[in-house]
């Protein structure tokens, strides 16, 4: 190591002393919630592995629903247990309605202007309020049913005719074909093409995006180090970001140079339309505004949607008298002559007993995106410090053995009579 790499290092690791010694100092006579102790300086950051909920499930056994640890300099508050969310989510949501600075956010999301990591403030409240009526109203979701239809049917045909030809189908990647394919239609106007995007390919870039922002980043939790990229993920981040600039720059002039008047409005055109519109004199639409908003939208829906619908597919296959009680229901609701459409869903009880199930085993956000404390908050009588991050467990309160009989069981008919909703109103 040359001279300057010490002397980085000497400074760094005083900065870390001073920081921990002021911040040990203020929780002194604070009653923070029971935890694991840390090492100096990284914390609890080495008991932490590749599947964070199962670690965060293991360690709350022991020290309880509401647990504090320490990621470098940060305190880190994981909630688990459905109560303990209520208190966090609603009881004191304003307090933890924030976002934590994030770093892949930061250098992707045009410093945080998307939804998922935007700070709580009147940029957030504006930008919710029109993605809101302007985007994800019933009106505009309805304007795209028969696009969706149309690719369904697409995805049906492929594999009824690689099934009568008796050729291996890969499900999971038709599946993520399908939702990007149709989430693009509604976003960006068109399906993506291989030659719009760079070499590595539009989906594995959203994809390796999606993975680094749910990767435990060292410079989220010990900002000193950020310059140092120990992980190499700000490398990443920034050739990911370049690409994806790109590709939306190409979109957005797209959009404004067509004058196809006929077409359906899709998410972009909406957007453009709000630029110096005077019905958002309470906020600016910007040239940045709408790429962000874009590509949450992208993010948001591509492989969630995929991931959810492969989940309980696979619950299904390994569950072949759940699948038969499905296949009777669609029978005797539907009948045998046309597809399911999106206004047969609500009749289909125990399809949506199926995916209430696969919900609760395979959240597709085992852990909430973090939220962070905005002011020093008592929860249950334990001292939350300003600028907490806070971790909700969802994985591990649909595997809460209180309120879920033999919980790693897959067993639809437990929502049998049970008025509980997939909107966020159940903790």
């Amino acid at each position: 190591m040359d001279l300057a790499g010490i002397l980085l290092a000497v400074v760094v690791a005083l900065v870390f002393f001073f920081q921990a010694l002021t911040w040990t100092r203020r929780a002194k006579n604070k009653r923070l919630p029971p935890g694991p102790k840390g090492l100096p300086i990284i914390g609890n950051l080495l008991m932490i592995g590749n599947n964070p909920h199962h670690d965060f499930q293991r360690l709350a056994q022991k020290y309880g629903p509401i647990m504090h640890l320490r990621f470098g300099l940060m305190p880190v508050i994981v909630v688990s247990s459905p109560e303990a969310a209520e208190l966090f989510l609603k009881t004191h949501d304003l307090v933890f309605a924030s976002r934590p600075p994030h770093d892949c956010s930061r250098l992707i999301s045009y410093n945080q202007q998307n939804l998922a990591f935007s700070p709580y403030g009147s940029y957030w409240r504006n930008m919710r309020k029109m993605c809101t009526l302007e985007l994800l109203s019933n009106h505009k979701i309805n304007s795209f049913r028969s696009m969706r239809m149309e690719e369904l049917h697409g995805l049906v045909r492929y594999i009824r005719e690689a099934a009568a030809a008796t050729d291996v189908v890969d499900l999971s990647s038709m599946v993520l074909s399908f939702t990007t394919e149709n989430t693009c239609r509604m976003i960006i106007g068109k399906k993506y093409d291989h030659g719009d995007f760079s070499e590595k390919g539009f989906k594995a870039t959203i994809q390796e995006g999606t993975q680094i922002a749910a990767t435990f980043n060292l410079a989220d939790y010990i900002p000193q180090i950020r310059a140092l990229d120990l992980q190499g993920l700000t490398k990443r981040m920034k050739i990911i970001a370049k690409d994806l600039d790109d590709f939306l720059e190409n979109i957005i002039d797209e959009h404004v140079q067509s004058k196809d008047g006929n077409r359906v409005k899709d998410f972009v055109d909406v957007m453009l339309g709000l630029m110096g519109s005077e019905e958002t004199n309470e906020y600016r639409v910007e040239r940045d505004t709408i790429k962000a908003i874009i590509l949450d939208m992208l993010v948001g829906s591509m492989d969630t949607s995929a991931a959810a619908i492969d989940w309980t597919l696979t619950e299904l296959i390994r569950h072949p008298q759940v699948m038969k009680k499905v296949q009777k229901e669609l029978e005797n609701v539907i009948g045998m002559k046309r597809m399911v459409e999106e206004s047969d869903l609500e009749k289909l009880e125990y399809l949506d007993m199926v995916v209430k199930e696969s919900f609760r085993l395979h959240p597709v956000l085992p852990l909430l995106v973090p939220h962070a404390a905005r002011e020093d908050c008592i929860v249950d009588g334990f001292h939350i410090p300003k600028n907490s991050r806070i971790f909700v467990n969802t994985w591990a309160i649909g595997r809460d053995k209180r309120f879920w009989a033999n919980a790693e069981r897959f067993y639809p008919k437990r929502f049998i009579g049970s008025d509980i909703d997939l909107r966020g109103h159940n903790f």
